[in-house]
């Protein structure tokens, strides 16, 4: 058999070679003995070059997976310059390049078997989410990334010059998404990057992410929307847990608890937790109700439910005609904001009413507006941040760390 990978350590010894072998599986031993014709080959390997050995695999006990390969033919696919900017092997006590410097070789800091299982527990995440989807019966939408107003409220965006005329980034595929419901597609799901011209230097904020975002038809409220996404999370969970045996998954159980945010102020003043701003949540506060959860009702999740009406987008529709509280729940993991969802508010006149009410040009908003004077059914979705879910259930430090290439402020490279 062969082996193709990288070399992930060698022990030249005057008898005998080891080399351990890392491909995206893991890591084999190789030997090769001084009677080896590849025995210099093997001697004068540089580290994180790339390999493929062809021999005959052996038990053995000692050697990572209880397997060994003695060496017949070494092939230099690729050889390594011999001194690497940043260590893909952490020895014993020595700590990790910081940050920065590695998302500059990210390349060379995704070869740490730990860091490459980031991604595979994504993917993992968003089978269970798409198996969701697809049982269903979803239908996968690929909306633009150029838009010709900004998609929220116009701040935080990013303008781009788009030949004789100015064009935005989307901050979310949301207007597509509510097209599709005045297109009759009743339930369907994007996966794309969104854009957020955010001065942010905090360790869950980026300049571009990959967002997850539905749209479901025929709703009676927003806790429809909740109810699916529950759904999806724990199928989200279920396929971790199925894959990844040796993670401590806890599949979260529905419901998920669910605390408007009157309630939510309340409980922070009784435990004590001050409150910069009347109607919304600071990240302390975030931190303080997701442990007040966890305490009554031992659950990582908690939907934070009928945002005032200064804290929702124009287009989230109220409770009721003369409240001023939204149809919109924000859902906290782990003390982490991951969603945002609401029910839209479908009916035009409405939705001028509520744009005025925000000091918005309703020029701009034509097109959008139009999806709903032709008939539209009441519908609801949700934007999630899937970067912010790996985070936290890997006990991550920072949404860069569960991003490939992360795009903030400072950085455009690689």
């Amino acid at each position: 058999m062969f082996v193709q990978g990288f070399v992930h350590a060698l022990r030249a010894q005057s008898k005998i070679v080891f080399i351990n072998v890392r491909d995206v599986t893991g890591i084999i031993q190789i030997v090769v003995t001084q009677d080896n014709s590849e025995f210099e080959t093997a001697k004068n390997l540089s580290l994180e070059s790339v390999v493929r050995i062809t021999g005959l695999v052996k038990e053995a006990e000692q050697a990572p997976g209880g397997h060994e390969i003695e060496a017949s033919k070494i092939d230099v696919l690729s050889v390594a310059a011999p001194e690497l900017p940043i260590p893909v092997v952490i020895k014993g006590s020595d700590e990790e390049t910081e940050a920065p410097i590695r998302y500059d070789y990210r390349w060379l800091d995704l070869r740490k078997p730990e860091k490459a299982k980031i991604f595979k527990v994504w993917t993992e995440f968003e089978k269970g989410w798409r198996k969701y989807w697809d049982e269903n019966n979803f239908i996968q939408l690929y909306p633009p990334s150029f838009m010709s107003t900004p998609s929220e409220t116009g701040a935080d965006v990013f303008e781009v010059d788009y030949f004789d005329r100015k064009a935005y980034l989307a901050q979310s595929p949301q207007f597509y998404k509510q097209m599709a419901m005045a297109s009759g597609l009743e339930k369907v799901f994007m996966v794309a990057p969104v854009f957020r011209a955010e001065q942010s230097f905090t360790t869950r904020h980026l300049t571009e992410f990959t967002g997850w975002d539905f749209e479901i038809s025929y709703i009676e409220d927003h806790n429809d929307i909740m109810d699916a996404e529950e759904g999806m999370i724990v199928a989200g969970f279920e396929q971790v847990k199925k894959s990844f045996p040796e993670l401590d998954i806890n599949v979260p159980k529905q419901p998920f608890p669910r605390i408007t945010m009157v309630e939510a102020k309340e409980i922070l003043a009784k435990e004590g937790i001050d409150s910069p701003e009347e109607h919304d949540l600071a990240p302390e506060e975030e931190r303080a109700i997701s442990a007040y959860v966890k305490k009554e009702f031992d659950h990582d999740f908690v939907f934070i439910t009928e945002y005032h009406k200064s804290k929702s987008a124009f287009y989230h529709m109220r409770l009721d005609e003369n409240s001023d509280r939204s149809r919109r729940a924000d859902l906290l993991y782990r003390g982490i904001e991951v969603t945002t969802l609401a029910q839209r508010e479908h009916r035009p006149e409405i939705l001028e009413k509520q744009a005025k009410e925000k000091g918005m040009d309703l020029e701009p908003l034509k097109d959008y507006i139009n999806f709903f004077r032709y008939g539209c059914p009441p519908h609801g979705g949700a934007g999630v941040g899937p970067g912010r879910f790996i985070m936290s259930i890997l006990g991550l430090s920072n949404v860069r760390e569960a991003t490939y290439l992360p795009r903030d402020v400072k950085r455009l490279n690689p």
